[in-house]
């Protein structure tokens, strides 16, 4: 059996079960609380649909600057090879070009060859 235990023993023995007892009820009022677990769930999903959108943001905007170089770099290949092609056009295209480039606006070939 159990040493007898004087009042003030059993007085702090008391006091301590209270204080179980208070954080036992308030965590069984938590679980019981639905609005606010309900709301706690919308918050922390949120969150994290967030994160991911930056991160969805950030891929692409990466994607796009890679495709937009790689454009540009082809691009800038097309022109220069149309440029050395240039050089090696036949006279009648040379000067139906020269002349284009002179006309304001939109031409179609109707014009070209009518000048």
């Amino acid at each position: 059996m159990s040493e007898p235990q004087s009042q003030e023993e059993i007085q702090q023995e008391i006091e301590q079960t209270r204080e179980r007892l208070g954080e036992t009820v308030e965590e069984l009022v938590a679980k019981t609380d639905v609005k606010s677990r309900a709301q706690a769930k919308v918050a922390e999903v949120k969150t994290a649909a967030q994160v991911k959108a930056v991160g969805v943001k950030t891929a692409a905007q990466d994607k796009a600057a890679g495709v937009k170089t790689a454009v540009q770099d082809k691009a800038a290949g097309v022109r220069a090879k149309a440029q050395d092609r240039a050089g090696t056009l036949p006279e009648p295209v040379r000067t139906a070009r020269s002349k284009a480039a002179e006309l304001p606006g939109r031409v179609n070939q109707s014009q070209l060859v009518q000048r």
